[in-house]
């Protein structure tokens, strides 16, 4: 397997063709699985914005105001009112805001950045990741480009563990994870358990080239790299009736309120 940057992108602007832009600089293959950083999907789809458009209810002044008694350091509510309108679940609201995306993934600040962003405050997630990969999929169709799948990603931090890597927000044209349930072990025993994220999986490998802050390589290759002979399954986000550590954090907000 081969990761690779695809080349020379130039700073994305609202309604630039990703498709386009990334066929015009690489020949894709066949089987090649396609990652594009959240940051210029978002940036192409228009959800850069600035704090002026989010102005801060009670709710977002007071979780403001706590999150700056706990940190010592000046919270901005109008940010924590974009933060809210991102979220269907605010799962922790301090010491940091851990929140439920519209599409069911969980992040810190509802995936808000900062960063790289010219002429604005904040950029948005994607509003709908899933429909992102298959649009851009579409567009490399369109050009006669069959067989490449497409993952969008983004980078989050882990429980238990420090650093971020890279994850899967949306995909298109493959399965999310290889479900190895009732296949064996070299001894023979069957599988009771074992489903792999691969679209996980590929992103953070992808994530050691894209890497962070300045390096400017949104869009990646990965080549040569086969799904296998493997049932496929499209379940990434747990459910909250299955996520046990979710359904802790509710039981510590009800007893700490």
């Amino acid at each position: 397997m081969e990761c690779f940057a695809v080349p020379d992108l130039p700073e994305i602007r609202p309604g630039d063709d990703l498709a386009d832009l990334i066929a015009d600089r690489v020949a894709l293959e066949d089987g090649d699985v396609l990652t594009v950083a959240s940051t210029v999907v978002s940036k192409a789809e228009g959800r850069a914005a600035n704090l002026s458009a989010f102005p801060a209810s009670p709710r977002a002044r007071e979780i403001a105001s706590r999150l700056e008694d706990l940190t010592g350091e000046e919270k901005d509510p109008r940010f924590a009112q974009a933060v809210l309108e991102e979220s269907t679940e605010l799962l922790m609201d301090a010491p940091f805001l851990l929140t439920e995306s519209r599409f069911g993934h969980v992040s810190v600040n509802a995936g808000i950045d900062r960063s790289n962003v010219p002429d604005h405050d904040l950029l948005l997630l994607p509003k709908h990741p899933e429909s992102s990969a298959e649009r851009i999929r579409d567009g490399l169709l369109e050009r006669g480009i069959e067989d490449v799948a497409v993952i969008v990603t983004d980078t989050c931090g882990r429980p238990f563990r420090h650093g971020q890597r890279g994850v899967a927000l949306g995909w298109a044209g493959m399965p999310a994870s290889r479900d190895w349930r009732g296949e064996h072990d070299r001894d023979g025993r069957e599988l009771g358990v074992t489903v792999q994220s691969v679209v996980d999986e590929l992103a953070s490998a992808a994530n050691l080239v894209t890497g962070e802050g300045d390096d400017g390589n949104p869009a990646v290759v990965v080549r040569n790299w086969e799904f296998g002979d493997h049932d496929g399954s499209n379940e990434l986000f747990r459910e909250v009736e299955g996520d046990f550590v979710r359904q802790a954090l509710r039981q510590w907000r009800f007893d700490d309120a």
